[in-house]
């Protein structure tokens, strides 16, 4: 999330206008959102870096990525902005966890081997993802909180979806840039929402002619869109069957 701008976007909603104004962060995600896990207080707890997130994020996170925990998972973070979010996945799951985080930004490169690896590049670069991915030995997980554009957000999709682990989770956050115009996006343009009925139509290819239609090539499990979040399970491809048991 980019905190140096309170204006989303013209005519738009203003960040500011939904920031937290108490001092219990951990007790309005518990209270707000009725999950009181670990992630609470690795978020709050963070320190020597800043993290800045929506307070709903932070179950969401949980929900999806808990069972790689204690694993030595790859995880993939686009966007590494001041280090806290590394930080924060370091924390949670564990010292066996390959974690690397990409940013244009080459200022991050000072932040590399504190809780993971920083590569410099751009998400926009199928090239230098794939670079990254290699360098890992293959992704898990995959989240993109990285420029919130548009086209960004499809290039990388195309260019490292199709390099997920099967049973991998690809989560993009801050989906609420796809109803502003400077990240390409709004209510009356081709925002990545749209892009969500190709990949539907591709999870049931199966009970139409259409065939796959996404860059998800057939290999999907679930589509799951929450608050300014998406999340794609990976899957390889089994044809549906159905059978009848009892009387």
């Amino acid at each position: 999330m980019d905190e140096s701008s309170d204006m989303a976007g013209k005519g738009g909603f203003r960040l500011g206008a939904f920031r937290f104004d108490g001092d219990d962060i951990a007790g309005d995600i518990r209270d707000a959102y009725g999950y009181d896990g670990d992630l609470v207080g690795i978020y709050t707890g963070i320190e020597g870096a800043l993290i800045h997130k929506w307070h709903h994020y932070i179950p969401i996170y949980d929900r999806y990525f808990a069972r790689f925990r204690g694993q030595p998972v790859r995880m993939l973070e686009i966007g590494v902005s001041r280090v806290g979010s590394l930080q924060m996945w370091r924390k949670y799951f564990g010292p066996e966890a390959v974690i690397f985080g990409v940013d244009i930004d080459p200022d991050c490169a000072r932040f590399d081997g504190q809780d993971g690896a920083v590569r410099i590049g751009s998400q926009d670069d199928p090239e230098f993802l794939g670079s990254v991915v290699d360098e890992m030995g293959g992704v898990d997980i995959v989240l993109d909180d990285g420029s919130h554009v548009m086209d960004h957000i499809r290039t990388s999709l195309a260019a490292l979806y199709p390099r997920l682990s099967s049973g991998g989770i690809y989560m993009i956050e801050d989906l609420h840039t796809a109803y502003v115009r400077r990240y390409g996006g709004g209510m009356g343009k081709r925002n990545f929402f749209f892009d969500l009925m190709p990949m539907i139509h591709d999870m049931h290819r199966w009970y139409h002619a259409g065939g796959e239609g996404s860059v998800l090539g057939g290999r999907i499990a679930g589509i799951h869109v929450h608050d300014s979040i998406v999340v794609l399970e990976k899957a390889d491809p089994q044809t549906p069957r159905h059978s009848q048991v009892g009387a």
